[in-house]
């Protein structure tokens, strides 16, 4: 069974190396892409932040039905920063909505995480089991950071972590 608490610290730590890669990443090539079907650097870090807020938002909230038509409606209500905010307040936002998400739903009685909601692709899950899917969401998209990153010659924190504890053995 997993954890409120490891999940949440999960999340937290995937929040800040995605946070980081922000702060890394040269604020003149957030509009950078490498083919022309995909996001933006810049996009993708403001889609983790406004889908990580937003649909723990509406967990909060009490929404049942996080799809249908007003979908995107609902989650605008849950943007922090104007489009084209600087790497700087992007990445200080990242930051802080994670910590304030994870005290808010840490706050929660158990009874909370066992109710039935619908995901916005139909699926029907408990509400820790839709907090997973936000954690394993924001993961994908920071894996993408790290990409773009490594295309730019920047190697992620995770990398440098792993490599200077092997160096520390």
């Amino acid at each position: 069974m997993v954890r409120l608490e490891a999940l949440l610290d999960s999340w937290k730590q995937i929040r800040a190396d995605a946070a980081t890669a922000v702060e890394e990443f040269p604020a003149e090539k957030f509009d950078y892409k490498p083919c022309a079907d995909v996001m933006t650097f810049g996009e993708i870090a403001r889609h983790i932040l406004i889908a990580g807020h937003g649909l723990t938002g509406l967990l909060l909230e009490g929404e049942e039905v996080l799809g249908g038509p007003q979908f995107r409606e609902k989650m605008a209500r849950f943007a922090l920063l104007p489009e084209g905010a600087g790497a700087g307040d992007l990445a200080r936002e990242l930051r802080a909505s994670v910590e304030q998400r994870a005290a808010e739903l840490a706050a929660q009685p158990a009874e909370f995480y066992s109710g039935i909601i619908t995901r916005v692709d139909g699926a029907r899950v408990t509400r820790l089991e839709m907090l997973q899917f936000v954690k394993e969401h924001e993961l994908t998209h920071r894996s993408q950071l790290f990409l773009y990153s490594r295309m730019n010659g920047i190697v992620p924190a995770t990398t440098r972590r792993r490599l200077a504890k092997q160096a520390a053995r």
